[in-house]
């Protein structure tokens, strides 16, 4: 589950990254400045100095290819338009005087004081070619437009531009990827950005990575350089930032504010010079795993218009309330007021106070459609912990999160502790309690950020052993298998998810056969991958995508569910064709109706998945991830084949699949925080179909 899993990878990214980060500082001039008692650092001139610094760039347009792919995406026909632009050449963006758009913004920061230039030079071009292996990204096309569109992972990109291009001294390199987004962490559940910028840490050279934007899908709202001026905007106010830095940590270096709160959008926090993970500016939308999206200005000429970002001035992100704007640049209306703050990580769980409202109750006659959760004995503010026996009548399968791989113990052995101040007393007779009136009591195995492998099939007994041990100590009545990216990730040249190749996937496999040996047919044992880990199989196979489905396959008949994480997931192509997003009902069905149909794998054909049947299948969403209403049309959808107004997506089958299993959540504790407002909607409605078949 990703709220769990991004603190995990950070701890060691920042880590790593930060420290190689600190012996460069880059290979553009910097001045510093202290604003409102902070000394700030910033490329180019000193506007209070005289003359022009012109910055010596080079421009790299980039070719992307793909392996097994014949198709490629090339930015070297995008060179052209963007010497023409107002990267490079010299228009009115509302400043009173021609010049480039980083001179521009520079000149609105620093208003009344300046008196010199920092312009980029006429480029040097060097185009270069990175082929994309399997599992570091993948291509997406877009229905009959047959436009192509790829999102590949950000950190793979900067290596290999910089095994290519060596240090160069005094340059700025503005790299350039033609329709391409990009994912951070090395995983592709953590997007979607337009790249990023700041000090390489292995050669030390200044460097802009971005997007030019030319015949991009529709999906795909922002055009042209608007994804290069964000950049170039933010490596202008951050020029030693370390892009491994996701989080702003302080210690490495860049310049940090106090956490804001984004404007629009999801209203999370940030801390630097863009958001988190994303290095989005505040006045971009994108809900997590979305293609950003924002308002541009528009620098209109003979020739063609450009799309510029409208990005936040210095004094927004400061957050003085005291000085007039404008705040953004080149719209000076795009912020109407500075910076607000913000507590920096707050869950999608929301509130944190004890429900209020009574949950609305449910006789335990099952039809067939489950409501499942996730429940981890979470606190609340008053300290006290969430008991299991408290989880409401509603839910009918209760995921008890986590049994995570053993520190320090022999290979594939899982351990469990109850949440803090719950005894293991109190949480058995809880569970019991639940069984006792009908309900069912997995225990999940993993979580999102810890690592599980099982290389060695000498290990096997270990994980067997262990699991076994939790699950009669505490009465469970299966497990949930909850390994998430980097683990279970395909090996090179595992290619046949019938025949897997990959010792820890062929290993757990052959674990949850023995367990389920062991224990009797009623054993029950369910799936909760990611959407990289399943529904990415349809466009590419490799590394995390589609990592599940050897699984999927080789448990087929001693599987009891599968519900996937239908919000840790990247835009992906449907059976229709089409690229969707998340927070629509046309996603959530698209991505469902892959397990539902079965799907030629990596698109095929040659290598068919076949589908599951539709009583083995849930969807997962996250309680405030998305609203409550558009869960229920979602199923409303699903089982009953009614479309809802605003969906375009439509069913393979047009009544619907009545016999869907039902909706998984993470969580039931931030269920009952929200006031019961996912479990007193969704489970009447799944409660109140007729009977499956």
């Amino acid at each position: 589950m990703m709220p769990l899993k991004v603190g995990y990878l950070l701890a060691f990214l920042v880590l790593s990254c930060c420290c190689l980060a600190a012996r460069a500082r880059g290979t553009v001039p910097t001045f510093t400045r202290t604003v409102s008692g902070q000394t700030l650092t910033f490329a180019g001139q000193d506007p209070a100095k005289d003359g022009a610094m012109v910055i010596p760039t080079v421009l790299v347009p980039i070719r992307l290819t793909f392996t097994g792919k014949t198709t490629s995406l090339d930015a070297a026909g995008d060179v052209p338009r963007l010497l023409k632009s107002p990267l490079f050449a010299k228009y009115d963006l509302g400043t009173g005087e021609k010049t480039q758009f980083g001179d521009a913004l520079l000149d609105a920061t620093f208003a009344g004081a300046k008196k010199g230039h920092t312009l980029l030079g006429a480029p040097q071009i060097e185009p270069v070619t990175i082929n994309v292996p399997v599992g570091r990204g993948y291509l997406l096309h877009a229905g009959r437009s047959g436009r192509s569109f790829a999102i590949v992972d950000s950190e793979y990109v900067e290596k290999q531009l910089f095994q290519k291009i060596p240090r160069v001294r005094g340059k700025l390199i503005i790299a350039v990827a033609h329709d391409t987004a990009f994912y951070a962490l090395g995983d592709a559940t953590v997007c979607c950005t337009w790249g990023t910028h700041g000090v390489d840490p292995v050669t030390g050279n200044s460097f802009v990575l971005g997007a030019y934007l030319h015949d991009a899908p529709a999906i795909v709202s922002e055009q042209d350089i608007q994804p290069l001026t964000q950049q170039l905007a933010e490596f202008l106010y951050d020029p030693l930032h370390d892009p491994g830095n996701y989080f702003y940590t302080k210690g490495a270096p860049g310049n940090f504010f106090k956490p804001w709160k984004r404007p629009v959008g999801d209203g999370r926090c940030g801390a630097g010079v863009g958001t988190d993970y994303f290095l989005l500016e505040p006045t971009d939308t994108n809900l997590k795993n979305n293609f950003p999206s924002s308002t541009p200005y528009i620098a209109r000429t003979q020739g063609a218009d450009y799309h510029l970002q409208n990005v936040a001035l210095l004094h927004w992100y400061l957050g003085d309330g005291t000085k007039a704007g404008p705040y953004s640049f080149p719209d000076p209306h795009a912020l109407k007021e500075p910076a607000k703050p913000c507590q920096r990580h707050t869950a999608w769980a929301g509130g944190g106070q004890k429900a209020a409202v009574t949950p609305v109750a449910h006789d335990g006659n099952t039809n067939g459609h489950w409501l499942i959760g996730y429940w981890t004995g979470s606190r609340f503010r008053d300290g006290k912990p969430f008991p299991i026996r408290d989880v409401p009548s509603q839910w009918d399968v209760i995921l008890v999160a986590f049994a995570p791989p053993a520190e320090g113990a022999p290979e594939g052995t899982m351990r469990f502790t109850p949440p803090q101040d719950i005894t293991p007393d109190e949480l058995k007779q809880g569970i019991a309690w639940l069984q006792s009136r009908g309900k069912k009591v997995m225990i999940s195995l993993g979580g999102g950020g810890k690592y599980f492998k099982l290389d060695d099939v000498k290990d096997i007994p270990n994980f067997v052993s262990s699991v076994a041990g939790i699950v009669k100590e505490y009465g469970f009545d299966g497990v949930d298998i909850d390994f998430e990216s980097p683990s279970l990730e395909l090996v090179p040249g595992d290619t046949n998810f019938k025949e897997p190749v990959t010792p820890s996937i062929v290993n757990l496999i052959a674990g949850l056969r023995e367990l389920h040996k062991q224990f009797g047919p009623d054993f029950m044992i369910s799936l909760v991958p990611e959407g990289t880990q399943i529904s990415a199989g349809l466009v590419s196979y490799g590394g995390q995508f589609g990592s599940y489905l050897p699984l999927v396959y080789g448990l087929r008949d001693i599987l009891s569910f599968v519900d996937v994480q239908e919000y840790n997931t990247p835009p992906l192509e449907g059976l229709d064709g089409n690229i969707h997003q998340t927070h629509t009902v046309d996603y959530d069905v698209a991505m469902t109706e892959l397990l539902l149909h079965g799907f030629d794998v990596a698109g095929g054909p040659g290598a068919f998945f076949p589908p599951l049947p539709a009583n083995k299948i849930a969807v997962g969403f996250l309680a405030g991830y998305d609203a409550p209403e558009l869960v229920s049309r979602t199923m409303q959808y699903l089982v009953t084949g009614k479309r809802p107004h605003g969906a375009n997506y439509r069913l393979r089958e047009q009544r619907g699949y009545p016999a869907l299993l039902g909706a998984m959540f993470w969580t039931i504790d931030a269920d009952h925080k929200q006031q019961y407002r996912y479990s007193n909607a969704i489970g009447p409605q799944l409660h109140g179909y007729p009977k499956a078949k």
